[in-house]
């Protein structure tokens, strides 16, 4: 692959939601190609996990925990990273929650309150702090974690969908924003990906988890290193041209 041929040497790059899943594989990603992970969550202990898998195979990384949805929290893990390394060059805004199987009906003013703080606020938040130190050195690139339902709608998923379509819209209007001032903001749109997220769902539903495989183009779901291979991409001149996009990794679920 052409990743393989680039290489992240020195660059500094933050990963929310690092404690799991598409977190996890990514701040893995992005430590073999040669980036200092800043590796941030509100699970310390998973969080550490994916630490000390990054440096026991010779990566650099270290944990410093944050909720995204408190904005001193995002603020001072902004602060912290400037301190240790003067520089912000990557930023993966992928800390979140699902909520699926719930109508609109169905849904608590909790449920709302919860998911869209993580979600939404949560990537408002991060870009908020992180667009300051990418504008003060001319240079950056933030990739967000949408998701399949930020782009379509979903049976079930209405406050989970609309916590995505945020996204999309943060993404493309900071895109519009800061486009010629150095920074590239993208959002990636994973469809249905075999991780912690989606674990519950499966355990109260373990009678679909065949089925939806069974309506997915490719007859499987996906992986998060499969995801963490577009996010590292979009962080790479390689991608140099890609900006504003929301870039669907979904076994073609999207073109049904």
């Amino acid at each position: 692959m052409i990743l393989d041929n680039f290489k992240l040497d020195g660059k500094v790059a933050l990963v929310t939601g690092a404690a799991n899943g598409i977190g996890r594989a990514s701040a893995i990603k992005l430590a073999e190609k040669g980036a200092k992970i800043i590796c941030s969550d509100v699970n310390e202990i998973s969080g550490n996990k994916t630490v000390s898998e990054i440096t026991e195979n010779g990566g650099s990384a270290h944990f410093i925990r944050a909720d995204v949805s408190n904005q001193a929290e995002v603020k001072s893990l902004m602060e912290q990273i400037i301190k240790s390394h003067n520089r912000l060059d990557f930023a993966f805004n992928n800390a979140g929650i699902g909520l699926f199987d719930k109508t609109i009906d169905q849904c608590t003013e909790e449920d709302y309150d919860k998911v869209m703080n993580i979600n939404s606020k949560g990537v408002w938040l991060c870009m908020k702090y992180e667009i300051p130190i990418m504008l003060e050195q001319q240079s950056g690139c933030i990739v967000n974690a949408a998701s399949q339902a930020g782009l379509v709608g979903g049976a079930g998923l209405s406050i989970y969908a609309a916590s995505k379509h945020a996204v999309v819209g943060f993404t493309q209007s900071a895109a519009l924003e800061y486009g010629a001032k150095g920074i590239r903001i993208n959002c990636v749109a994973p469809g249905i990906i075999d991780t912690q997220i989606n674990q519950p769902f499966w355990d109260d539903h373990p009678e679909l988890y065949e089925e939806w495989k069974s309506n997915v183009p490719m007859k499987r779901y996906g992986t998060a290193e499969e995801v963490a291979e577009m996010v590292v991409w979009l962080c790479t001149k390689d991608a140099s041209f890609v900006h504003g996009s929301s870039m669907p990794v979904d076994a073609g679920m999207l073109a049904r």
